[in-house]
């Protein structure tokens, strides 16, 4: 009795395109741990997470940190500017009425 056994070849190829959107549309997640001991003294630890995906994604999973954080706004150069106008005109105000009751 002889079994033959043919090669099988693939019909669909993912390219890098594909596979990234894939992985952006679903997500993935990468996770590690490194603890470092000597003489069964735990000296080090770490925890490394790292997730991959889209930012819809991401905000369907409930992590949205950079919607509230002011570096990430893009109105940020115009509120520095506003904070700005701001503060200057309240102290000219208040040199103003120290002009004007002197």
């Amino acid at each position: 009795m002889s079994i033959q056994r043919t090669a099988h070849h693939s019909t669909e190829s993912t390219n890098i395109a594909d596979l990234l959107e894939r992985v952006l549309d679903k997500g993935i997640v990468i996770a590690g741990d490194i603890k470092i001991s000597l003489v069964d003294i735990e000296l080090l630890s770490i925890q490394l997470r790292l997730v991959i995906c889209s930012v819809d994604k991401a905000k369907e999973m409930g992590m949205d940190w950079w919607v509230n954080n002011p570096v990430f706004s893009p109105n940020r150069e115009k509120d520095k500017v506003t904070d700005l106008l701001t503060k200057m005109e309240t102290r000219l105000d208040h040199l103003e009425k120290q002009s004007v009751s002197t």
